[in-house]
């Protein structure tokens, strides 16, 4: 059975993994006949936000505590990931990826990505395995890898962030996969064009099916 990597960055929409993304592709994992390992950096996150009021509060948290909610528990260390040991590699959208993986929140098209998520993506393109960055994580690797085709649906702004750090942007509709042969990149909008749990679950199912594939 083949068995794939998630890498999650917290959790709750504005400060970590989006949650229902993470749990989509989870499902749409199993319902394709892979399972998977959840990892996470073991850090500080940028900041916590109160879900429900959307202010900043002032606590710290670490990302791969928070991380662990939503992987159940069952959550490792990702300087502990090595893609011989995995069929591919999974990112969920969510600020989190934004914030806890790179800058791409604060500083844009001239953000960087934090060494751990770099070596583990720069790993995964060495062993030749297909990698998957749904929502906003497309972004992270027009950032990281050179040239790199992606898409995060239609947001002009977005769109324009990734040709300005050198990428190559396609737009698509909510259950659309865009693919870069030259880095073995599927990229999926998800709630970066979706609206409603369903498209979500559709977007994430979409990018699953063509990685499992």
């Amino acid at each position: 059975m083949k068995k794939f990597a998630i890498v999650l960055s917290g959790c709750g929409v504005y400060d970590g993994a989006e949650i229902h993304e993470t749990v989509a592709t989870m499902i749409a994992l199993r319902k394709n006949g892979a399972e998977y390992q959840c990892f996470a950096p073991n850090r500080p996150q940028h900041h916590v936000i109160n879900h429900l009021t959307g202010a900043e509060v002032g606590e710290g948290r670490n990302i791969l505590e928070e991380s662990a909610r939503l992987a159940r528990g069952n959550v490792k260390e990702i300087t502990e990931y090595n893609p011989e040991h995995y069929d591919g590699l999974i990112f969920p959208g969510g600020f989190g990826v934004a914030k806890n993986l790179c800058n791409f929140a604060f500083k844009g098209a001239d953000c960087e990505v934090f060494p751990d998520v770099v070596k583990a993506i720069q790993d995964t393109v060495a062993a030749k395995k297909p990698i998957g960055a749904e929502c906003i994580a497309p972004a992270m690797m027009a950032a990281l890898l050179d040239g790199a085709t992606v898409t995060i649906g239609n947001d002009k702004g977005t769109a324009d962030a990734i040709r300005q750090m050198g990428g190559h942007h396609v737009e698509t509709k909510h259950d659309g996969v865009v693919y870069d042969p030259k880095y073995n990149l599927y990229t999926a909008p998800c709630y970066m064009l979706g609206t409603d749990i369903l498209e979500i679950y559709e977007s994430a199912e979409a990018l699953v099916k063509a990685m499992v594939k």
